[in-house]
Formats: structure tokens, C-alpha cells, sequence
């Protein structure tokens, strides 16, 4: 009745063991499969009569009948890759494979089953164990140990044992596997996961009473089956498409994709896509559609019912679901949130609200006059809306911009140049709007992409101004009180309101200065000094005020620079005033003394260096001229330890040229082991003017 079967790897139990009686059914592929022909009994067994016994089968053109009979739904030509048939019971649940090929193919399996091992690295050689590879389902169920396969050795040797190892016994994860070391029954002590380890390899040996290996070892494959244990699950979100308005209907919008961790080769992780929601509804409830197997979204909608500025919003939202098992009702299932976003072009013009704006300013003032208001049905959030603003005609002076506020995307017109009400009160602007993005092909501005704007400018009370402003003279220091030093002129810009102005210092920081309130003449009211600290780089800066007759009045400022030339009027200084010398100094050079004036050259340097006339019979120092600026004063002989006062006079080369004659204090020290002691010297205060009056007091004495 049914094509040979072949059963790759069994259990063989001496008692029921709840589930499939085998995990791997292999069938010969006939020329094709006819409708509702028995193909196959599955047999079946929970070990309790089987109460509300299930099929499923992976493969949608097969189904299994109560009886556990595989047929096929349909005339099927060729059956494709391997399927799996799942059994639930109220008791236990299995799942077997099914393998499908051609003859040649099953022969070439068993062949391969039974031939000699040669890949362990040892010498080819016959075989007396045969481990035939073994099939296990993940995710059974309790109780366990469950035996899964059995290894047979043609040969019995008398207290021979087998002993399997590997990866899953004694390496880790260790105990998954074990094998009865008499019968060669192989068993499994726990669930397994596919998606954990798929496959293990292990080997089988024989062994004699003390251990030492007889046969082997031989390799025993272990194969875990996969089940529909995971759910499709979106890994990439959060998942956001966009779309432009008005795209043609078939325009893809962005593709999901869900993972599912089962196996790839079997239909629990073949996916189909669909969508289980959109939100809004309107215009349709059917705006989008996702491609079953690839997952693409795509609209299908007309590109006029895709139109953002009628939508009740351009953001939808899809519930989408991702089912294994090809879709089926079996299947499990995962869900994920597309977002789509409905781009907007560029198809509305903005328009202002208005034809004509009205705008006041009062000239003299700059700023933001007037808001224009313009409206958009675009995207605010694209430079479809955004509006960029253009002065097209009446603003030859350049005096005003417009600006666009990011917010409000209102045109900020401002005065950037003041405007005067006495040349012009009045200015016509006609200015355009258009977006930062260029209009659709089919849409352009019209008339209501242009306004006018009025604007009135108010007449203010302008101060005066001062002309020119700053103001500059050049004068000669000490030059007489009550002299003229300039006379300021001032107008009035409103000249439209003959009003007639008075002068006032406004600021004056020496005090030097007095101006006529009527004509604006300015004259000295002190010397005008160059070496005063109010003067800098030869400039005295006065501030002067010009007061119109307004009400209320108007003030301008005038500054007025005066330079003022050098006149020799300061002595030279000396510099220092205080010598000290050793008492026994070899070097008999004092001092080098330096000359400074206040003035400018020439009046300053060259300057001369004198001694005042020496009344003593001997000469004691004399000056020495170093430079222009400097002189070596020089002791002529050692002199006692006292103080004494040396008269120098220093003159300038100003014409004429002015004489300072001073004092240079010399203090003669003793000096011992590099100190120098001028202590003793304060009470031996000899001047050569005392000397030379007791000198002559004594002589006169001498001669009465």
C-alpha cells in the first residue's frame, strides 16, 4: 500500500515511549503525488490511548489524517526540500521528519550509514561497531533519560563495554548523552535547544574488563530537530518610512524584516508579512500594502487620495506581523510598528494675507517697523513653507531689509539707514514672497505673492550738528587770558521750523575755556598750560553744546581738539641730588648726573653742565661733559669723611634758554671690607660756603 520506507535512527524500548516510534521517516519520490493518496503512516503514541490526538505539518500541500496517515492536498509533481509532521496529544507532544529523495539518493545514504570510518585518523580498517546517525527532537518533554538511538557491535566479546565521549558527555555542556555500557542503548538526560547546538559529534568505542580499548572509535553523529520554538521577532526598529504626497500608486515605501532563530532550511522560519492595522483610517483604510514575502510596504492608494495638506494627518502607523510556518494558522507569530511619514512638496505658494501693509517711524530711528503676514499650506517644517522675502522696488537708498521670523515665518521689515522727514515723508516698498524650495512644475507664484507697504515718517526734533564735528585748532601755550582759541558753527536740521540755537560748555577738564552762547566763540579763561596732565599727546579735548528753541529742545555735541605748541617755559632737572664715595676711593668718578625738561625740542637738549665757581685755593671736582643729556662729576683728590655740597647749574638749548642751578649732596664714607660707613658724616656737614666764610672770618681777624 505505502512506498518502502526507510528509518534511519530509532529508539528500541522494551517498554511504550511516549511520541513517534521513529524521528525520521525517508520516502521515495514517485513520479508525482496524487490527491488524498495515502503516502504514509506515522505512527504515533502517548501511551495513553492518544485522547485528542493532533497533526501539523509544515509543509502546506500535506496534512495528516487522525489515523496518522500522510497524504497529499493536491497533485504534486515534486514535493521540495524535507518537511516536519508535529503530534499533540492531552499526554505528549513529538515531531518526526520527513525525508524525501529519489532511489539513487537512498541508496547512497545507506551506504553511507554502513561504510568503514576513515577520517579519525586511524587505518582504514572493518568495523565491528555500527553507529548509525541519530535524530532528537528539541524542547521534549519530561520523563528523561529518553533513549534516542542504539549503538550495535557485530561482534560480542565476553565483558566488553562501551563508552561514549565528547562534547555533551564528558566535555561540556557534559551529561547531556549517555550509553548504556552493555546494550549500547544511547540516551538523552534533558531537553535540548537546536538554536543552542545543532549537531554533535561524538565518538563510540568498545572497551575490555580493564579499560583499554578493543574497537573504535567511531564517530556517532547527533542531530537536533528543529521546532517551531521561536517567534518571528523585528530586531531593527523603531521602523520609519517616508513618502512623498502624490507618489504614483505602487511607490514602496520602506521594507521590514523579521528574524526568526529556528531553523532557516524548514519552514519554521519561513516568514510571511501582513498588516493587521493602520492608523488613521482616512481617506482609506487601505492606504498601504506589504508585500507577503519580501516585506515591502507599498502604497495603493491614488497619488490624489496621498495628499498631505487634506490628510487628518501626515504620520500613519501599521501594526505589522511577521507568521513562520509560511503563513499558516499554526504558525508563530511576532509584530512590529511602521511609521510612515507623508513628505510634503512644494505645491502651495505662500500668499500674503494682504495687499497693503501701513507702517509709521520717526526718522532718526532704526528697527523692525511692521510684520508681514503671509500664509502657507505647506510643511512647516520644510522649506516649502519657510518664506524668503524680497524688496522689489522703492528702497534706492538702501535704507530698509526684511528678514524672515523662523518662527512665524512673518517678514520683519526694518529701517537699517535712519530716515530724515525733511527730505522724505513719505516711502512706497512692493515686495515679494517665495519659499526656500522651488515651486512643483505645474504650480507658480501669483499676484498674491506681492504686498505694498506705506510707510509714514514722522517729523522729530533733531538736534543740532555741529560743523565740522570734531572740531580742531592749533594753539601756542601761555598764551594770554581772554584770547580767541575758535568759534564753532552749528545748524539746525529741522529747518522746516526756524528755531534759533545757544551754545554751552559741556565739558571743559582744566577749566580753561569759555564760550559766547550767541555766536559760539570760544576764548581762555586761564593760561593754556602743554605740560598739564589734561593735556595728552599735546591735545586738549574740550566738549561744547549746541541747544536749539524746540519744545522740547534738542542738543548736538561738538568736540574741539586743541593742539598746542611748546614754549621753553621749564628749567631743566638734575638727576640724582645724592653721591657716596669711599674716603679712600681710587676711582675718583663720583657720579654720572642726567638733565630731563618738561618741554619739547628744542628747547630741551643739548644741555649744559656747570660748576659754580670753586673759592677754595684748590680745586676739589670738576663736571665732564658725557652726551647731551649727561655729565661725569670727578673728585680731583681723596677727601675727608664728611658731606659735602657740590653747586652745578644745568641750562636747555631753548631760545631763550632757561637755568636750573642746584645742589648735588656728596656724602665721603669710610669703607672697610666692602662696607661702606656713611654714619659719622651727618655731624661733619661741611660746605665749601662754610669754609670759605670762617676762611674769611679768620683772615680779617688777622688784619684788623
Amino acid at each position: 500500500l505505502f512506498p518502502q520506507v526507510l528509518l534511519l535512527a530509532c529508539a528500541e524500548d522494551l517498554e511504550c515511549v511516549p511520541g513517534f516510534q521513529q524521528k525520521v521517516f525517508y520516502i521515495e519520490e514517485p513520479f508525482e503525488f496524487r490527491e488524498d493518496q495515502p503516502i504514509l503512516n506515522l505512527k504515533f503514541d502517548d501511551c495513553k490511548g492518544n485522547n485528542k490526538l493532533n497533526y501539523e505539518v509544515s509543509n502546506p500541500d500535506f496534512k495528516v489524517e487522525h489515523d496518522g496517515v500522510l497524504v497529499a492536498l493536491k497533485n504534486i509533481s515534486e514535493a521540495g526540500r524535507p518537511f516536519f509532521v508535529h503530534a499533540r496529544s492531552e499526554h505528549a507532544e513529538d515531531m518526526a521528519e520527513v525525508l524525501i529523495a529519489g532511489a539513487n539518493e537512498k541508496h547512497g545514504a545507506l551506504k553511507e550509514i554502513f561504510k568503514t570510518e576513515g577520517s579519525l585518523g586511524i587505518p582504514r580498517q572493518k568495523r565491528a561497531i555500527l553507529a548509525t546517525p541519530i535524530l532528537i527532537p528539541e524542547n521534549q518533554r519530561p520523563p528523561f533519560p529518553r533513549a534516542v538511538g542504539k549503538v550495535i557491535r557485530s561482534e560480542g566479546t565476553e565483558g566488553a563495554k562501551f563508552r561514549l565521549s565528547g562534547k555533551g558527555v564528558d566535555q561540556d555542556p557534559k551529561g547531556i548523552f549517555r550509553i548504556n555500557e552493555i546494550s549500547g542503548d544511547v540516551s538523552v538526560t534533558r531537553a535540548l535547544d537546536r538554536e543552542a547546538i545543532a549537531n554533535y559529534e561524538l565518538e563510540v568505542e568498545v572497551t575490555d574488563t580493564s579499560g583499554k580499548t578493543i574497537d573504535g572509535p567511531v564517530r556517532l553523529d547527533i542531530s537536533v530537530i528543529d521546532q517551531n520554538d521561536n517567534r518571528p521577532m523585528f530586531k531593527e526598529g523603531p521602523y520609519v518610512g517616508h513618502v512623498m504626497e502624490g507618489s504614483p500608486t505602487g511607490t514602496t515605501v520602506m521594507r521590514m524584516t523579521a528574524f526568526d532563530a529556528d531553523d532557516s532550511s524548514t519552514d519554521n522560519a519561513l516568514l510571511r508579512y501582513n498588516i493587521l492595522k493602520q492608523t488613521p483610517t482616512k481617506p482609506s483604510p487601505n492606504m498601504f500594502y506589504i508585500d507577503p514575502e519580501k516585506g515591502d510596504i507599498v502604497t495603493v492608494v491614488s497619488p490624489v487620495l496621498l495628499d498631505r495638506e487634506t490628510m487628518e494627518t501626515p504620520k500613519y502607523e501599521l501594526v505589522i506581523e511577521a507568521k513562520d510556518m509560511g503563513g499558516l494558522d499554526v504558525g508563530l507569530t511576532g509584530t512590529a510598528t511602521a511609521t510612515i511619514l507623508i513628505d510634503d512638496k512644494n505645491d502651495h505658494p505662500p500668499e500674503f494675507t494682504k495687499k497693503e501693509f501701513q507702517a509709521t517711524v520717526k526718522e532718526g530711528v532704526t528697527g523692525v517697523i511692521v510684520n508681514l503676514t503671509v500664509g502657507d499650506r505647506d510643511d512647516p517644517a520644510t522649506g516649502a513653507w519657510r518664506a524668503v522675502y524680497t524688496i522689489i522696488n522703492g528702497n534706492p537708498g538702501q535704507s530698509f531689509e526684511i528678514h524672515t521670523n523662523p518662527q512665524t515665518n512673518e517678514g520683519m521689515l526694518s529701517v537699517v539707514k535712519p530716515l530724515d522727514y525733511e527730505i522724505s515723508a513719505f516711502h512706497t516698498l512692493l515686495i515679494k514672497v517665495e519659499n526656500e524650495d522651488p515651486l512643483i512644475p505645474d504650480i507658480a507664484y501669483g499676484p498674491s505673492s506681492t504686498a505694498t507697504v506705506q510707510i509714514t515718517v514722522e517729523d522729530v526734533n533733531e538736534g543740532p550738528v555741529f560743523h565740522p564735528n570734531p572740531m580742531t585748532v592749533t594753539k601756542q601755550e601761555n598764551i594770554p587770558i581772554g584770547s580767541v582759541v575758535f568759534t564753532v558753527n552749528a545748524t539746525d536740521p529741522d529747518t522746516l521750523q526756524h528755531q534759533t540755537i545757544r551754545y554751552s560748555v559741556y565739558k571743559d577738564p582744566a577749566g580753561w575755556l569759555e564760550i559766547n552762547p550767541t555766536n559760539g566763540t570760544i576764548g581762555t579763561t586761564a593760561v593754556l598750560d602743554r605740560e598739564s596732565p589734561y593735556v595728552q599727546n599735546n591735545i586738549y579735548t574740550a566738549l561744547f553744546l549746541a541747544i536749539d528753541s524746540g519744545n522740547p529742545p534738542a542738543t548736538g555735541t561738538g568736540t574741539l581738539h586743541i593742539t598746542l605748541e611748546d614754549v621753553n617755559d621749564n628749567v631743566p632737572s638734575l638727576y640724582p641730588t645724592l653721591a657716596k664715595v669711599c674716603d679712600d676711593a681710587k676711582d675718583l668718578r663720583v657720579v654720572v648726573l642726567g638733565a630731563s625738561d618738561k618741554d619739547l625740542h628744542p628747547n630741551t637738549d643739548p644741555f649744559k653742565f656747570e660748576l659754580s665757581k670753586q673759592s677754595s685755593p684748590e680745586k676739589m671736582w670738576r663736571v665732564t661733559k658725557l652726551n647731551n643729556t649727561h655729565a661725569q662729576v670727578i673728585l680731583l683728590q681723596n677727601l675727608k669723611k664728611a658731606n659735602y655740597n657740590i653747586p652745578i647749574s644745568v641750562t636747555d638749548s631753548g631760545k631763550p634758554p632757561l637755568t636750573n642751578n642746584t645742589e648735588l649732596k656728596l656724602q665721603v664714607c669710610s669703607c672697610k671690607k666692602s662696607k661702606m660707613d656713611c654714619s659719622a658724616t651727618d655731624a661733619l656737614h661741611i660746605s665749601m660756603t662754610l669754609i670759605l666764610l670762617s676762611l674769611f672770618s679768620l683772615f680779617c681777624k688777622s688784619f684788623p
